[in-house]
Protein backbone atom coordinates (compact mmCIF):
# COMPACT_ATOMS: atom_id res chain seq x y z
CA UNK A 1 0.00 0.00 0.00
CA UNK A 2 1.60 2.89 -1.31
CA UNK A 3 0.47 6.60 0.29
CA UNK A 4 1.55 8.42 -3.05
CA UNK A 5 -0.85 6.32 -5.37
CA UNK A 6 -3.93 7.93 -2.90
CA UNK A 7 -5.32 11.36 -2.12
CA UNK A 8 -5.02 11.87 1.87
CA UNK A 9 -8.32 14.22 1.52
CA UNK A 10 -11.29 14.32 0.60
CA UNK A 11 -12.22 15.05 -2.63
CA UNK A 12 -14.64 18.32 -2.88
CA UNK A 13 -18.01 17.45 -1.95
CA UNK A 14 -19.08 18.97 -5.74
CA UNK A 15 -16.46 16.50 -7.80
CA UNK A 16 -17.10 13.67 -5.32
CA UNK A 17 -21.01 14.00 -5.73
CA UNK A 18 -20.49 14.22 -9.16
CA UNK A 19 -18.68 10.86 -9.61
CA UNK A 20 -20.60 9.27 -7.39
CA UNK A 21 -23.49 10.17 -9.54
CA UNK A 22 -21.48 9.01 -12.34
CA UNK A 23 -20.45 5.68 -10.88
CA UNK A 24 -24.25 5.04 -9.96
CA UNK A 25 -24.77 5.03 -13.28
CA UNK A 26 -22.37 2.00 -13.69
CA UNK A 27 -19.06 4.68 -15.29
CA UNK A 28 -16.24 2.41 -13.58
CA UNK A 29 -13.53 4.91 -14.74
CA UNK A 30 -15.67 7.17 -12.01
CA UNK A 31 -15.47 4.53 -9.39
CA UNK A 32 -12.16 4.46 -9.48
CA UNK A 33 -11.22 7.50 -9.13
CA UNK A 34 -13.37 7.32 -6.08
CA UNK A 35 -11.02 4.13 -4.84
CA UNK A 36 -8.09 5.96 -6.13
CA UNK A 37 -9.16 8.99 -3.73
CA UNK A 38 -9.87 6.83 -0.82
CA UNK A 39 -8.11 3.71 -1.03
CA UNK A 40 -5.13 4.75 1.73
CA UNK A 41 -7.52 6.08 4.06
CA UNK A 42 -9.81 3.08 4.00
CA UNK A 43 -6.60 0.75 4.47
CA UNK A 44 -5.45 2.96 7.39
CA UNK A 45 -8.63 2.71 9.53
CA UNK A 46 -9.18 -1.25 8.88
CA UNK A 47 -4.74 -1.63 9.33
CA UNK A 48 -5.71 -0.29 13.03
CA UNK A 49 -8.15 -2.61 13.92
CA UNK A 50 -6.64 -5.74 12.36
CA UNK A 51 -3.74 -7.89 13.61
CA UNK A 52 -1.70 -7.23 9.93
CA UNK A 53 -1.16 -5.73 6.68
CA UNK A 54 -2.37 -8.32 4.29
CA UNK A 55 -5.57 -8.57 6.23
CA UNK A 56 -6.25 -4.56 5.96
CA UNK A 57 -5.57 -4.91 2.44
CA UNK A 58 -8.04 -8.25 1.78
CA UNK A 59 -10.48 -6.19 4.03
CA UNK A 60 -9.91 -2.83 2.25
CA UNK A 61 -10.49 -5.03 -1.29
CA UNK A 62 -13.55 -6.16 0.29
CA UNK A 63 -14.54 -2.44 1.02
CA UNK A 64 -14.57 -0.97 -2.07
CA UNK A 65 -16.45 -4.36 -3.61
CA UNK A 66 -19.47 -4.27 -1.40
CA UNK A 67 -19.16 -0.32 -2.06
CA UNK A 68 -19.32 -1.05 -5.96
CA UNK A 69 -22.07 -3.36 -5.33
CA UNK A 70 -24.42 -1.84 -2.93
CA UNK A 71 -23.72 1.71 -4.68
CA UNK A 72 -27.50 2.16 -5.54
CA UNK A 73 -28.40 2.03 -2.03
CA UNK A 74 -26.01 5.26 -1.08
CA UNK A 75 -27.46 8.11 -0.37
CA UNK A 76 -25.70 11.71 -0.28
CA UNK A 77 -27.26 13.04 3.02
CA UNK A 78 -24.53 15.32 3.53
CA UNK A 79 -22.17 13.11 4.40
CA UNK A 80 -19.20 12.48 2.56
CA UNK A 81 -18.50 8.88 0.78
CA UNK A 82 -16.14 8.08 2.20
CA UNK A 83 -18.02 8.13 5.16
CA UNK A 84 -19.96 4.92 4.12
CA UNK A 85 -16.91 3.59 3.10
CA UNK A 86 -15.74 3.28 7.34
CA UNK A 87 -19.52 2.13 7.59
CA UNK A 88 -19.27 -0.53 5.61
CA UNK A 89 -15.39 -1.10 6.85
CA UNK A 90 -16.41 -0.93 10.48
CA UNK A 91 -18.83 -3.66 9.91
CA UNK A 92 -16.39 -6.08 7.67
CA UNK A 93 -13.67 -5.29 10.41
CA UNK A 94 -16.82 -6.84 13.15
CA UNK A 95 -17.77 -9.78 10.78
CA UNK A 96 -13.65 -10.41 10.59
CA UNK A 97 -13.27 -10.75 13.75
CA UNK A 98 -16.54 -13.18 14.18
CA UNK A 99 -15.48 -15.26 11.93
CA UNK A 100 -11.70 -15.42 12.56
CA UNK A 101 -9.38 -18.25 13.43
CA UNK A 102 -6.11 -17.30 15.71
CA UNK A 103 -3.38 -17.30 13.27
CA UNK A 104 -0.28 -15.15 12.87
CA UNK A 105 1.77 -14.34 9.95
CA UNK A 106 5.26 -15.34 9.71
CA UNK A 107 6.33 -11.95 8.82
CA UNK A 108 4.97 -11.02 12.28
CA UNK A 109 7.17 -13.41 14.03
CA UNK A 110 10.19 -13.43 11.85
CA UNK A 111 10.21 -9.46 11.10
CA UNK A 112 12.73 -8.64 7.85
CA UNK A 113 15.01 -6.16 7.66
CA UNK A 114 14.84 -3.59 5.08
CA UNK A 115 17.89 -1.79 3.67
CA UNK A 116 16.97 1.38 6.07
CA UNK A 117 15.59 0.05 9.22
CA UNK A 118 18.03 -2.01 11.30
CA UNK A 119 15.69 -5.05 12.83
CA UNK A 120 16.20 -3.33 16.27
CA UNK A 121 13.86 -0.68 14.81
CA UNK A 122 11.97 -2.43 12.67
CA UNK A 123 11.09 -4.89 16.04
CA UNK A 124 10.25 -1.35 17.79
CA UNK A 125 8.01 -0.03 15.37
CA UNK A 126 6.17 -3.88 15.43
CA UNK A 127 5.83 -3.52 19.08
CA UNK A 128 4.79 0.05 19.00
CA UNK A 129 1.96 -0.43 16.75
CA UNK A 130 0.60 -3.73 18.82
CA UNK A 131 0.88 -1.51 22.18
CA UNK A 132 -0.79 1.21 20.61
CA UNK A 133 -3.90 -1.72 19.00
CA UNK A 134 -3.58 -2.97 22.01
CA UNK A 135 -4.57 -0.09 24.45
CA UNK A 136 -7.36 0.89 21.62
CA UNK A 137 -9.08 -2.90 23.13
CA UNK A 138 -9.27 -0.77 26.18
CA UNK A 139 -11.56 1.90 25.78
CA UNK A 140 -15.04 1.80 24.13
CA UNK A 141 -16.54 1.79 21.26
CA UNK A 142 -17.34 5.50 20.10
CA UNK A 143 -13.82 5.99 21.77
CA UNK A 144 -11.96 3.84 19.02
CA UNK A 145 -14.00 5.32 16.51
CA UNK A 146 -13.09 8.89 17.74
CA UNK A 147 -9.27 8.17 17.51
CA UNK A 148 -9.44 6.59 14.10
CA UNK A 149 -11.61 9.10 12.30
CA UNK A 150 -9.61 11.68 13.95
CA UNK A 151 -5.69 10.14 13.89
CA UNK A 152 -5.99 7.68 11.16
CA UNK A 153 -8.58 8.57 8.63
CA UNK A 154 -7.60 12.37 9.40
CA UNK A 155 -10.80 13.69 9.95
CA UNK A 156 -11.69 17.19 11.61
CA UNK A 157 -13.30 16.91 14.61
CA UNK A 158 -16.61 18.90 13.01
CA UNK A 159 -16.93 15.92 10.41
CA UNK A 160 -16.63 13.26 13.14
CA UNK A 161 -18.95 14.99 15.50
CA UNK A 162 -21.57 15.15 12.06
CA UNK A 163 -21.15 11.17 11.44
CA UNK A 164 -21.46 10.14 15.44
CA UNK A 165 -24.58 13.03 16.05
CA UNK A 166 -22.62 14.65 18.46
CA UNK A 167 -21.59 17.93 19.57
CA UNK A 168 -17.64 18.95 18.67
CA UNK A 169 -17.22 19.44 22.33
CA UNK A 170 -18.64 15.75 23.12
CA UNK A 171 -16.18 14.71 20.57
CA UNK A 172 -13.03 16.65 21.82
CA UNK A 173 -13.97 15.29 25.24
CA UNK A 174 -13.84 11.30 24.21
CA UNK A 175 -10.94 11.98 21.92
CA UNK A 176 -9.39 13.45 25.25
CA UNK A 177 -10.60 11.01 27.67
CA UNK A 178 -9.44 8.09 25.25
CA UNK A 179 -6.27 9.14 25.01
CA UNK A 180 -5.29 9.51 28.46
CA UNK A 181 -6.69 5.56 28.52
CA UNK A 182 -4.26 4.64 25.92
CA UNK A 183 -1.76 6.46 27.60
CA UNK A 184 -2.04 5.28 30.63
CA UNK A 185 -2.58 1.63 29.09
CA UNK A 186 0.84 1.88 27.19
CA UNK A 187 2.85 3.54 30.10
CA UNK A 188 1.61 0.74 32.58
CA UNK A 189 2.93 -1.74 29.86
CA UNK A 190 6.53 0.01 29.21
CA UNK A 191 6.13 -0.37 33.69
CA UNK A 192 5.89 -3.87 33.55
CA UNK A 193 8.34 -4.95 30.89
Amino acid sequence: MKSSETSPVNLPIPEESHLVHQAKSGDSEAFAQLYDAYLERVYRYVYFRVSDGQTAEDLASQVFLKAWEGLDRYQMNGSPFVAWLYTIARNLVIDHYRTRKDSIALEEVIPLASEHESLDEQVGVMFDLQTMRDALHYLNEEQQQVLLLRFIAEWSTENIAKEMGKSEGAIRALQMRALQMMAKHMQERKCNE
